[in-house]
Order: C-alpha cells, then structure tokens, then sequence
C-alpha cells in the first residue's frame, strides 16, 4: 500500500514524538508499504521518512514551492514531488495513497485530518483512516467530535470513517485490514501493457 502519514513538523515537541514516527516510518517499511508524506526534512516528518528509508522502504514526498525555499524539503525523498501551494500538496497525497495514519500533531496536521475524515463520511472515498494516539492528545478531539453527534452536528458514521488506536501494531493492523488492493504503478502498467 502507498500509506499517507500526517504527522507534525513544529520543532518544539517531545521526543517521545520524534521516536514514535521513526517507528511507523520503520515498521511501514518492514511491511513494505511505501511512504507517501508531507516531503519535510525536519521533526516527525523527517523522522518518519529517514526511518522508513533506513529500513529499505520507498519515500514520496509532496511539498509546497514555498517550504522548499524554507530549505526543509526531503531531497533524499525517493520521489519529491514539488506543488505550488499547500491545496494542491493535500490534493497530490490524497490521489497518491491507499491509506491515511494521522499521528500527533498541530493545526496543520488537523487541517488534513479533517479533510480526509470529511471526505470520508461524505462517501467521497473508502479508503482506512487510522488515527495514533498512545498519549491522549487528541482525546479532547474525540470528545469534542462526540459532543457534536449529541448536539445533531454530525453524523453516526462519523465513528464509522476512522479508527482511532493506541499502539503502531494496532494502527497497521486497522489500515491493513481495511485497505483495498495497492492501484498498480505506472511502470506496473506498461509492464502488463507490454
């Protein structure tokens, strides 16, 4: 599967944070699952690509023209992809995966959260949401998700569009059980083509 990591890049977090990326990025790989993410260098972002990288996986990273003239880019990213806005950033890693694992993170973070979720529940897409929390940032999140359902904001499947987990082994258990077939690369095409 091609798995979207959402994930922090702020500078000033726990290292707790900074060591639970690296081992998605290195037990994504071990799967071997391929990368798709935010094509940072720095903080979780940059933990979870050099540790699925380390670990023999295969990196693509979608950024923005203007972070990588902040000199943050991935350059060691397998495949980086170069947007021109931070719209067509979340546009490229949406069609680019098969999977979403939101781990902790800021507002950004929240921001493509929500757009994947949303989509979800709307039926736009089918694909695993799995949310990984092992130390309860989001769980206001979550009850602030629940006291809207109570109010009539959301929707009952809401719940249904996302699995929110606890341990990296519960999180790819929820993404692999869950995940349709791996769409086939463009080299996989002219393959069976020719």
């Amino acid at each position: 599967m091609n798995i979207c990591v959402y994930c922090a890049s702020s500078l000033s977090i726990d290292r707790k944070y900074l060591e639970l990326a690296a081992t998605v990025g290195a037990e994504l790989a071990r799967r071997g699952h391929t990368l798709v993410s935010g094509g940072g260098s720095v903080s979780c972002m940059g933990a979870v690509t050099s540790a699925a990288r380390a670990a023999g996986g295969r990196t693509v990273g979608v950024i923005p023209q203007v972070l990588v003239d902040m000199e943050v880019a991935d350059e060691e990213s397998d495949e980086l992809i170069v947007t021109a806005d931070m719209r067509e950033r979340k546009g490229v890693m949406d069609a680019r995966s098969d999977a979403f694992l939101v781990l902790p993170g800021g507002i950004g973070t929240l921001e493509e959260l929500f757009e994947i979720w949303t989509a979800r529940v709307l039926g736009i897409h089918d694909r695993p949401l799995v949310l990984l929390d092992p130390w309860g940032l989001y769980r206001p999140l979550r009850e602030l998700i629940e006291g809207m359902y109570d109010e009539g904001f959301t929707r009952p499947d809401v719940f249904d569009a996302i699995s929110w987990t606890t341990t990296v082994e519960q999180a790819f258990a929820h993404l692999e059980a869950r995940a349709q077939p791996v769409r086939p690369s463009v080299a996989e095409l002219g393959e069976a083509a020719g």
